[in-house]
């Protein structure tokens, strides 16, 4: 199309338009200007830890049970209620009445590490003065707050069962009433099959959908019936491995380079005696005895266990980081001269995991089907314990056995280093911050001053809470992000991050806010985990010099890295900036160190995390309220001309500007200003 203005004038023209535009809508008063020197040379260009940016899954907020692992039967093996009998059996309940049918808990499983059964005896008969109701008597489990059961999908229900005489039990799922019959089939067995503990499987391929949906166990025939270790497993899981395959994927797009697990406090629990102990989590589903996790008040039947976690950071291609109790729980502790025992169970635990298929432990890896070890390369020694009285002795404890066992293995300290040095040895140190928005943004500058030698930072846990963080605000997500850019600046020092807490099952809040919330079938990120997103292509990358000439120090903060696309094989610049401010900025954005003609701005983009009020939030209702808007950077006037990018007030941005060619120079290349309105 042809014009009769030059270039200039039309360039001219663009930006004046967009600026009376921008006055006009919000008054000229309100527009800022701000100018950021990046420095893209190879000489300024400083690598980015390999592990920068990872996730911490804690079993919080029934994240794993009822959540990650997709078992969709609650207290499975009726331990849930304790070890003595009789026993609540709580969530599941009774179909019938008192004249039909009676339940209880004895202790006759067959399973020596989780001894309660149910048992039911059923009054009524197929026929007679005495017939069972249409559709019998029995149980039903209606999972974690609903089972989600999809049409055309296939559920595997496997149980164990033993009766006093010949047995015609009803399997199936339906909706909450009962009355949806979406699934069922029929276990026929004579006295003889199942006068004994016997396992059956029965595969049902759901015929409808229900979110809220649950399991039955029906009959019509009078006698004794014992049931336990009742599961529902959907054949559709992530890599085949048992968990939830969309969670796992809101996972893969953060792209994370570690996972730090499975605590938190989950691994001291209140007391010790309700600790996380991965011994009691490995080997058959039907024999790991369970346990309640008294910190967040709720019982975990430990079908997600320690081989489960290690197995998960593999089917993501991540670096595990397992965290173990040092004899430490939040109310009683080991006495460093009685603590050996707690070692060699980490000195097992790490055989298991790292160990010969031949090893006493190792072999126990292969037999569950992993020969090979994992890639088990971290350790933490204990959570948030810097301050307690025997922390120090135990974990010196800890820290010789294991080096003089596993010399390799870095080894990770509860006690802070960022501001003087740590008093014993370590390979990295915990960071722990929960504020609000404002100092979480200030703290961008945390690491600043860190001395250069010793051991590196692990920011393990880091959120905005409180008023500000609402349950998953963007104030809290933008905060954040301020963050996340000094982290990136103090790469050298800081060599991973992750958030916390990972999930939370919209039922069972315990904690606020969360990166990604979930009931039995929806999920949805908050901003905050978009804001990860929004990093997850630093970790291994390079990061430059970049400086911001403005008087507005306190509400924004800037960054620039080079990666690479893996898919397309696309070298990019990328600016990120947070403006936590309430005015637009105008950026002009000068980049120092690149090949003339380099920026290819076309083809270039703008990413935006923002929205209309500062407290806004995702729901199941508008999951996409607060997301990340992506649009082609569009290209008004040549390279080299003065052109600005507007940043909005209270908003996320980053920039990939793609790279044609070779684009770095040591020193003296041009001077490159690019922008876009």
């Amino acid at each position: 199309m042809g014009s009769c203005k030059s270039p200039h004038a039309v360039l001219l023209l663009y930006v004046l338009v967009c600026f009376m535009y921008q006055s006009f809508a919000i008054g000229v008063d309100t527009n800022q200007t701000a100018k950021l020197l990046v420095d893209a040379s190879e000489a300024s260009g400083r690598p980015i830890s390999e592990t920068l940016f990872g996730i911490f899954f804690e079993e919080i907020n029934h994240a794993g049970a009822g959540g990650l692992w997709a078992e969709l039967v609650s207290n499975r093996g009726f331990e849930a209620g304790g070890p003595n009998v009789p026993s609540n059996i709580d969530p599941w309940s009774i179909i019938g009445n008192e004249s039909s049918l009676i339940v209880s808990t004895d202790r006759s499983s067959c399973f020596d590490r989780n001894k309660v059964a149910l048992r039911m005896e059923v009054l009524c008969d197929s026929q007679g003065a005495s017939s069972c109701p249409d559709g019998g008597v029995g149980i039903y489990n209606p999972g974690f707050w609903g089972m989600n059961i999809e049409k055309g999908k296939t559920y595997s229900v496997v149980l164990y069962v033993r009766s006093s005489g010949s047995i015609n039990v009803s399997v199936s799922l339906t909706g909450s009433n009962g009355l949806q019959k979406l699934a069922a089939a029929n276990i026929i067995a004579s006295d003889s099959e199942v006068s004994n503990w016997t396992k059956v499987e029965v595969m049902l391929e759901a015929q409808g959908t229900n979110p809220n949906s649950r399991l039955q166990l029906t009959t019509t025939r009078k006698g004794f019936i014992w049931f336990d270790q009742v599961s529902v497993m959907p054949l559709d899981t992530y890599k085949g491995h048992g968990f939830r395959k969309d969670l796992v994927e809101m996972l893969e797009d953060l792209k994370p380079q570690f996972m730090r697990f499975p605590g938190g406090c989950f691994v001291e629990g209140e007391w010790l005696r309700n600790a996380f102990r991965w011994k009691e989590t490995i080997g058959p589903w039907e024999e790991r005895p369970g346990h309640f996790g008294d910190v967040w008040m709720y019982w975990t039947d430990d079908g997600l266990g320690y081989f489960e976690f290690l197995q998960l950071a593999e089917d993501l291609g991540t670096l595990p980081i397992w965290v173990f109790n040092n004899g430490i729980s939040h109310t009683d502790q080991v006495d460093t001269s009685s603590v050996l025992p707690f070692v060699q169970e980490a000195l097992d635990g790490l055989e298991f995991a790292i160990g010969s298929p031949n090893s006493t432990w190792g072999s126990l890896r292969a037999a569950m089907g992993h020969p090979e070890p994992f890639d088990l390369r971290y350790v933490a020694i204990g959570n948030e314990d810097c301050g307690k009285k025997n922390y120090r002795g135990n974990y010196l404890k800890f820290y010789s056995a294991i080096k003089r066992a596993y010399p390799d293995i870095k080894i990770i300290s509860n006690c802070d280093g960022s501001s003087r040095k740590l008093d014993h040895p370590a390979d990295l140190y915990d960071f722990h911050v929960y504020t609000d928005a404002k100092n979480m943004f200030s703290m961008a500058h945390q690491f600043d001053h860190t001395s250069r030698s010793g051991p590196k930072a692990f920011v393990s846990e880091y959120a905005v809470t409180g008023k500000d963080a609402g349950t998953g605000s963007l104030l809290a997500a933008l905060g954040e992000a301020g963050f996340l850019i000094g982290l990136e600046k103090n790469s050298d020092v800081v060599e991973m991050a992750s958030y916390a807490p990972l999930f939370v099952n919209a039922n069972n809040r315990r904690w606020n806010p969360d990166a990604i919330v979930f009931n039995s079938s929806h999920l949805y990120g908050t901003p905050s985990y978009w804001v990860q997103c929004l990093f997850n292509e630093s970790s291994g990358a390079t990061i430059f010099n970049a400086t911001l000439q403005t008087n507005l120090s306190t509400s924004l903060l800037a960054s620039a890295i080079s990666w690479k696309n893996s898919e397309n094989e696309n070298s990019y610049l990328r600016i990120k900036i947070v403006n936590f401010g309430t005015n637009i900025v105008n950026l002009k954005i000068v980049v120092d160190g690149l090949e003339p003609n380099s920026i290819n701005l076309s083809e270039s983009t703008k990413t935006v995390l923002t929205s209309t009020n500062l407290m806004d939030e995702n729901s199941f209702n508008e999951p996409k309220k607060v997301i990340p808007n992506r649009i082609l950077l569009e290209k008004a006037g040549e390279d080299g001309e003065d052109m600005q990018v507007a940043i909005s007030p209270h908003s996320f941005t980053s920039i990939d500007f793609l790279i044609e060619s070779s684009f770095i120079r040591t020193t003296g290349a041009d001077s490159v200003s690019v922008s876009s309105i």
